[in-house]
């Protein structure tokens, strides 16, 4: 494992950066994506050596492709975790189309945008392991997520469309839709769903 590279979008807290945690420590030297340049060199300084910090913004869509071969030219990856993600609590009369574009352009066409690039250099290798983050959302109606559901049930077929096709390539696609973790931005959502069982019993 101690010659393996990682990618871990979204790195820099949450179940981010418990994955690029869990990876580093196992050897993997891990690339963490993450906007903000204090708190993703902050994480990597605390995870340790094996973890570097890429500073960029995924909803710039048109620079993951020059932003994935900066990390390749030096690297074969051999693990992708598109972990990155975003929510908006609203009632659905009160979503415009740009706040579910939003999402949709974070948690879905993000994902699609970096996977694309990683698969080129993991197609070379006829290698790779690729893991796409959903969401509980994506198996149940919870209220107040439609946009958010919405992308994490693509990122489900997204998954299955490109396992089937990848596969031949020695490529490995995986989708995991974790429990609930209280993370920051999980919170909220959990207290949700604790009112919607009060009112059921």
């Amino acid at each position: 494992m101690s010659k393996k590279t990682a990618i871990v979008t979204g790195g820099n807290s949450g179940l981010g950066f418990a994955t690029a945690k869990k990876l580093c420590d196992n050897g993997i030297k891990t690339y963490i994506i993450g906007r903000s340049k204090e708190k993703t060199e902050d994480a990597c300084k605390e995870i340790g050596e094996n973890a570097i910090p890429i500073i960029f913004d995924l909803n710039n869509l048109a620079g993951i492709p020059a932003m994935i071969e900066s990390i390749t030219k030096e690297n074969s990856i051999d693990i992708l975790v598109n972990n990155a993600g975003i929510n908006m609590k609203k009632e659905i009369p009160e979503v415009t189309d740009e706040d579910f574009l939003s999402i949709i352009h974070t948690n879905l066409l993000s994902v699609f945008a970096v996977s694309r690039e990683v698969i080129k250099n993991m197609k070379s290798n006829r290698s790779g392991s690729i893991i796409n983050i959903s969401s509980m959302a994506s198996q149940y109606g919870i209220p107040k997520v439609i946009a958010y559901s919405a992308s994490k049930g693509a990122i489900e077929s997204m998954t299955r469309a490109m396992a089937t096709e990848l596969a031949p390539a020695g490529i490995r696609v995986n989708c995991v839709a974790p429990g609930f973790i209280k993370t920051k931005m999980s919170r909220l959502l959990l207290w949700i769903m604790i009112q919607k069982e009060k009112i059921k019993y």
